[in-house]
């Protein structure tokens, strides 16, 4: 009995120690502000900031679930617009400032540094989902 209390013991520990880590989870512009305040305060007058706000407000077409894939950050209502982590990755695993002081560190971490192909998520050029160039300027706006 006691034998197969110990292997039980040891499989449910061998389990743990196995299991991958979670998986990231988003933490919020409000909180990406506190290192990035230039970069937050010119996001929050861009389309960006109000994607899920116009969503709504569209007379065009109607507003449902579907349409915050790409018009909030993650794909709910908990984090209206099209917020940092929506283009950058969720930031739970990158945030802290001495993983941040290294770009290296922080990709590793889930830092996305975006692309044509990240724009494209959501500018496919289908409906109305007009195509865009990425713009390396809007990049160099929001280092810090």
């Amino acid at each position: 009995r006691y034998n197969c209390r110990l292997v039980a013991t040891c499989q449910l520990l061998t389990a743990f120690a196995f299991t991958p880590d979670a998986a990231p989870t988003y933490i919020g512009a409000a909180k990406c502000k506190i290192c990035h305040k230039v970069q937050y305060d010119s996001w929050l007058e861009t389309k960006h900031a109000k994607a899920t706000e116009a969503a709504k407000a569209s007379t065009e077409r109607k507003f449902e679930a579907a349409c915050l894939s790409c018009h909030a950050t993650n794909s709910d209502e908990a984090l209206a617009g099209v917020q940092c982590e929506a283009c950058h990755g969720a930031g739970s695993d990158y945030k802290s400032i001495q993983i941040m002081k290294d770009r290296q560190k922080a990709v590793a971490a889930g830092l996305v540094i975006p692309k044509q192909a990240t724009c494209n998520g959501c500018h496919d050029g289908k409906d109305h989902h007009k195509q865009v160039a990425f713009d390396r300027d809007v990049v160099h706006k929001h280092k810090n």
